[in-house]
């Protein structure tokens, strides 16, 4: 009887959902548009549909606001706007729009830092409603670094955030609370579904977990192999070495092949939108918002029934 007792309990296990969000700056827009639509056609908030929520650099700051006041994505994307992004990317005093080389990292710290105030307070991944995990890496130590709301309880909402997107060149290296020194989680992956799914199988203590993977557009213009042999540092770094490294979807591929059918995707090229992670330019901002409305046409049946259970 216990055999069929247990037999039983286990086909009602409940599937554990998590949303995972690649970094990839304002692109990451496309996403929240995306989530919006899904939240109109389901009925039902993000924050209610998924268990569990993990970010990398940009994404970081969108499974943060889902995870701890369990936000709809219409309210988050009001975060998205144009005023908040000028406030989030104060520009550096020392920068030069001029020169490739920069002596100084693009944009301020203590823009974003005002705005996440706003929104999270003095709250720590602790107070989370649903459970949270961050990526980010220590440049001191030389490792990749996790922080979630059962294994870092007393990080700051500020710190993960801000750890998780200090993007080389674009912010500066973030000192937390702590003293240690991070840089943005893209340099270690910047698909943090792996990382999510391992930690939602520890967490929740089962593998029946399913994990939508929200993307940030793809940039597959094609670069000369042979121009390229010719290039050096300068080189690289204007035809977009930083691009290449964080649109590698080698953790796709992967992700596909252990998780399978409980695995689903969502991104794309980003066509004529611009490469560069921080043009928030109104022209911009509108080709993202419609490459989230193509996502949805072609992902729409798709992801209606992926999250049923």
């Amino acid at each position: 009887m216990q055999i069929l007792s247990n037999l039983f309990n286990k086909k009602k296990e409940k599937t554990k959902k998590i949303i995972s969000f690649d970094g990839g700056g304002v692109r990451v827009i496309a996403g929240i548009v995306f989530l919006k639509k899904l939240e109109v056609e389901s009925g039902r908030k993000i924050s209610d549909i998924f268990d569990m929520f993990v970010g990398t650099s940009a994404g970081a700051f969108n499974a943060a606001c889902l995870a701890h006041g369990e936000m709809s994505a219409v309210e988050l994307k009001s975060y998205w706007s144009k005023d908040y992004l000028d406030r989030i990317m104060e520009t550096s005093f020392f920068w030069d729009q001029a020169s490739l080389i920069q002596a100084r990292p693009r944009y301020e710290t203590k823009g974003r830092v005002k705005v996440l105030k706003e929104i999270f307070g003095n709250a720590t991944l602790g107070d989370s409603k649903k459970p949270i995990v961050t990526l980010c890496y220590d440049i001191e130590k030389r490792s990749h670094i996790v922080h979630s709301s059962n294994m870092t309880p007393s990080i700051s909402y500020i710190d993960a955030v801000c750890a998780s997107s200090a993007a080389p060149m674009y912010f500066p290296t973030y000192q937390m609370d702590n003293g240690s020194w991070m840089i943005d989680g893209g340099v270690v992956t910047n698909n943090p579904t792996l990382i999510g799914f391992n930690h939602a199988k520890n967490f929740f203590n089962t593998n029946n977990i399913k994990v939508l993977s929200i993307g940030a557009g793809l940039n597959k213009k094609k670069i000369s192999g042979e121009i390229s042999s010719k290039w050096g540092g300068v080189g690289w770094l204007r035809n977009d070495i930083m691009g290449m490294m964080l649109d590698s979807e080698i953790h796709n591929d992967i992700a596909e092949d252990i998780i399978s059918n409980n695995y689903l995707r969502i991104n794309s090229p980003i066509g004529k939108i611009n490469k560069m992670l921080d043009d928030d330019s109104e022209e911009n901002l509108e080709k993202i918002h419609l490459m989230g409305l193509d996502w949805w046409s072609e992902y729409k049946e798709s992801v209606l029934n992926f999250i049923e259970d």
